[in-house]
């Protein structure tokens, strides 16, 4: 048993996804400041910071607490702000700097020479020299 955990810990994807943890606690402060500025940018738009209040309702009229349907809509808000930041700031980002590097793979692998052609060039060479 412990030595099948140990071989689970030492695969490659136990540690990426550590990483990717890792990675992801650090970027959440900045997701969540996007977030919270985009959703100031609508509170003042709207009126309010958020639409957990939006059709909020009692079940009886002696209940103390609200229920609120509107806390989904803030939920789903958030969600697609956060997707959308992750995406323009890191996904897209990233897709555009590997398309580069593909393109310029390509460029250096159509301006290399093979072996052939240069020892094509080398005997060429001392053919012309004798």
């Amino acid at each position: 048993m412990i030595k099948g955990f140990k071989e689970f810990i030492a695969q490659g994807n136990a540690l990426e996804l550590a990483v990717a943890v890792i990675i992801g606690a650090a970027f959440k402060p900045i997701v969540d400041a996007i977030t919270d500025v985009i959703m100031t940018i609508l509170g003042q738009i709207i009126g309010q910071p958020n639409f957990d209040s939006v059709g909020q309702f009692k079940i009886t009229a002696s209940a103390t607490e609200y229920v609120q349907p509107g806390t989904i809509v803030t939920a789903l808000v958030n969600f697609l702000l956060v997707a959308a930041a992750v995406y323009f700031a890191i996904v897209l980002p990233m897709n555009k700097l590997k398309e580069r590097l593909a393109k310029q793979k390509a460029a250096d692998e159509a301006n290399e020479v093979t072996d052939v052609e240069l020892l094509t060039e080398i005997r060429d060479l001392l053919a012309t020299k004798r």
